[in-house]
């Protein structure tokens, strides 16, 4: 278990004194998007296509601590665009450390190597480096060859740094089960601390919109990757998150459990819908007409979603609901191969198995999976 038992404790806390006061809607992590450009062009991606005058904007440090500090959530993820190339972003990292919050910095790691001297490790910060599979599958999502092989190169150097690095992988149309299997081999031997998963969602913004899954079609996909799974990996999330994605369990959306802050304001009602934005993050989360969002709202943008986003903190408020939630956790976390026959494992899913999946950058559902909170574990 790699991830600070501090980390654990702070989150648990959190959660619990949330309960204790009543709230039904409390944030967990908050989405901080300093920046929307980047450096790769993906054909998935929903952030890269705002006009010219608008990429070239910035967030400034003092404008996401006011938001850190509005929100209150103990965890923080930093996606973009690629947020290295923001020029103050060490500064940004450097408050939030000694803000005691628990930093995720979303990449792509192709400026992570050049750029690690701006950071000193931290139990508060931690890299999340998008890679979507193996070399091949990763550089036709990215549209860059040798985007892996740098972004491992980042990895490794940030490892013998002593930094905290997780992986995160978001998952399309044509994935192949066997070779995201064995991509979790690799990145677990690299020495990343764990890994992250989703989904992709089909951003209305991303120019590719043909290779997303839909909602049966994802159960049936992270069925096979995570049964009989290896010993040896380790998932940066909730246990009870990856039961949902296997279709053992069912959740609705919280939307309000990541809420998203960037250069427009706080943004309605997710970080993957844009239903115009709140001047502040109370006008979000009073005035936002949550019922119209999720799976039950009957709401047709978000019926096949199954995004870290919108359902990973709907697993961790379930996690400290009840001590029922406490021991499903727990047996998530100790029995979690979920055997299947041969046949089931080798059964391929239809359709194009050679389509290879177009990832979103920016949409790190993470950032794209930043997890609350590891039960085996964001």
């Amino acid at each position: 278990m790699g991830v600070p038992i501090s980390q654990m404790w702070t989150v648990a806390s959190y959660v619990l004194k949330q309960k204790l006061r009543g709230r039904k809607r409390y944030p967990l992590v908050l989405m901080l998007e300093p920046l929307f450009r980047c450096n790769l062009a993906c054909a998935g991606c929903g952030k890269i296509q705002y006009p010219a005058h608008i990429l070239k904007k910035n967030l400034s440090p003092e404008d996401c601590f006011n938001a850190v500090e509005e929100c209150g959530a103990p965890m923080v993820s930093i996606p973009g665009g690629e947020p290295l190339m923001h020029p103050q972003i060490d500064q940004i990292v450097a408050g939030l450390v000694e803000r005691k919050k628990y930093l995720y910095l979303c990449t792509n790691a192709l400026l992570l190597k050049e750029k690690l001297h701006l950071f000193t490790p931290s139990k508060y910060l931690t890299f999340s480096v998008h890679l979507d599979g193996q070399r091949e599958h990763h550089d036709f999502s990215v549209c860059r060859e040798g985007g892996y092989d740098i972004a491992v190169e980042g990895i490794q150097a940030a490892v013998a740094r002593g930094f905290r690095v997780t992986t995160n992988t978001t998952l399309f149309e044509g994935a192949d089960p066997d070779s995201v299997r064995s991509f979790f081999d690799q990145m677990m031997e690299m020495g990343v601390e764990g890994m992250m998963l989703s989904p992709g969602y089909s951003y209305d913004k991303a120019p590719d919109q043909k290779h997303f899954l839909g909602r049966q079609r994802t159960i049936r996909l992270f069925d096979k990757i995570l049964s009989n799974r290896s010993k040896k990996w380790v998932f940066n999330q909730s246990p009870l998150f990856l039961e949902f994605l296997m279709g053992k369990r069912h959740y609705n959306c919280t939307p309000w459990g990541m809420p998203t802050y960037n250069l427009f304001g706080w943004q309605k009602p997710c970080y993957l819908l844009q239903d115009g934005y709140a001047q502040s993050f109370k006008e979000l989360m009073d005035d936002t007409a949550w019922e119209r969002y999720g799976t039950e709202s009957g709401n047709p943008k978000c019926a096949n979603c199954m995004v870290h986003s919108g359902y990973e903190a709907s697993a961790v408020d379930h996690t400290f609901s009840s001590l029922g939630g406490l021991w499903a956790a727990a047996k998530a976390t100790l029995f979690n191969r979920h055997p299947k026959s041969p046949a089931d494992l080798s059964d391929p899913l239809p359709a194009a198995a050679k389509i290879v999946p177009l990832t979103i950058r920016g949409h790190h559902p993470s950032a794209e999976s930043t997890n609350p909170v590891q039960v085996s574990h964001g």
